[in-house]
Order: structure tokens, then sequence, then C-alpha cells
């Protein structure tokens, strides 16, 4: 018989064995579904990304309100891929938990980050394409257009110890996101339990290599449109970014993951 009270939320261990047994699951996806459910994940965060750079455009928020407002209005591409279903690079890294139990091999892990991690890059270009021709720079006077290529500068720098533990902490924050994904019982838990998380890794300025995907080349084609100083982003330093941020990126997921495996997870049996 049914509980009548069931839980408002999964335990840890729950939330681990949900967790191990999606993993299974997307090392069977047909790979055509994988593709496009990893496009989907990229353009909604990068829905998100755009909403966030709505929001820096107003220069009459101070800093902290700036940075708080915009990471509760990035939350939205979390929100959509967790509530709606679709393939984030960035989540997947708690498929090492799988792999800890037996019940996947390291190459089908490794297939499905490359293939998600492409497949979000597209989606996320797509998503910069439909913006450009919405003109949605052109709002506030240009200034979203100003507020993406500031966005894209301040990433696209050569500092790569300070970029790659941004990337790690990024993916800390956004993988116990995911995790109470999973635990949650219903949308609203799942929203609830995703927007402190996500505000805070935006707010403090780690860096997620998804969602860079749509901000800087969203960035570097306003500026050479003539948005923002001239040279304000440089193309070599937008791709050290996506490089060593999708590093830190793995790097925190796989802390992440292995920890909660090791904690709860499924031991090998063999």
């Amino acid at each position: 018989m049914a509980d009548a009270n069931p839980p408002v939320a999964l335990s840890p261990a729950e939330t681990q064995a949900a967790v191990e047994a999606a993993a299974v699951g997307k090392t069977l996806s047909p790979l055509p579904r994988l593709f496009v459910s990893s496009m989907l994940a990229g353009a909604f965060i990068a829905f998100g990304a755009l909403f966030f750079c709505l929001v820096s455009s107003d220069a009459a928020l101070p800093f902290a309100a700036t940075r708080v407002l915009g990471g509760a209005c990035f939350c939205l591409g979390l929100v959509l891929v967790i509530c709606c279903g679709a393939e984030l690079f960035t989540g997947n890294m708690l498929m090492v938990g799988a792999f800890g139990a037996g019940a996947v091999s390291w190459r089908a892990v490794l297939k499905n980050w490359a293939l998600v991690w492409t497949g979000n890059l597209a989606g996320a270009l797509l998503a910069v394409a439909v913006a450009f021709f919405a003109q949605v720079a052109s709002m506030n006077g240009g200034g979203v257009g100003e507020a993406m290529v500031n966005v894209a500068a301040g990433k696209a720098v050569f500092d790569v110890p300070a970029l790659f533990f941004k990337g790690v902490l990024c993916n800390v924050f956004v993988c116990l996101a995911v995790r109470i994904g999973f635990s949650a019982r219903s949308i609203a838990d799942k929203v609830v339990g995703v927007l402190l998380p996500i505000t805070a890794f935006v707010a403090c300025g780690f860096e997620h290599c998804v969602a860079n995907m749509f901000f800087l080349p969203m960035g570097l084609l306003q500026n050479l449109l003539g948005a923002g100083a001239a040279g304000a982003v440089d193309p070599l330093a937008v791709l050290v970014n996506l490089a060593v941020v999708t590093l830190g990126n793995v790097v925190g997921g796989v802390v992440v993951g292995g920890a909660y495996w090791f904690l709860f997870g499924n031991r090998r049996t063999s």
C-alpha cells in the first residue's frame, strides 16, 4: 500500500541511487536523441545567460544587487534543464557515481561527456544567432549589447589558474543543485532548490563552460559590431576560457559525484 504521506524529498542515499540509474540511461540513449537533448540544454542555459545580461545592463543597480538579481535570473537555465528535461555537460559529471558502482564504463562516460559538450555548444551558438537577429542587444538604448561585451571581456582573460578554480567552484554548486533536482518530488521543490546554489555561483563570479558558450561568442560578436571598446574581447582568450573552464568544471563535478558515491553509492560486486 502506498504511503499516504510520502516524504517531501528523497534521502541522500535514494538520491544517489536515482543519479546512478539516470547515468545508466544516459549511456544507453540513442546518439541523435542525446545530441538534440544536449542542444536544448545549451539553449536553455543561454536563455538564463541572456536574462543575466538584461539585468546587468541597468547601471543604476548597485554591484551586489546586480550580481544577486542577475544570478537569480540566470537560474532560469538550470530550471528549464531539470524541469523540462535536457542533457547538460556540467551536471553529467555526476555520472562518475555509476562508474564507481560498476554500472557503466569510463568509455561510455567519456563518450557521453564529449557528445553532450558538443551539443551544448551547438545549442548555445544557435541561441546566440537567434538573439542576434531578434536584436536583443539593442534594448536599453544599446545597454544590453554593452553589458554583453562587458561580461565577455571580464571572462576572456589569460589568468588560467583563476579560471580553472572558478570553474571548479562553479560546478560544485551546479552539481549540488542538480542533486537537489533529483531529490525533489515536485516542480516547486526543484525550482526553489536550484535557486540558492545557482544564484550563489553567478553572484560570486564563478565560471560555467556552457554559459560561457553563450556569453563569450555573444560578447565577441557585439564587440566586433562596435559595442564596447574596440578589441575588448580577445578571440584567443575566448578559446582559452572555454578550455580551462571546461577542465575546472570537470574537476569540480567529479569531486561532488565521487564524494556522494563514496558516501551513499553502490559498490562494485566484482
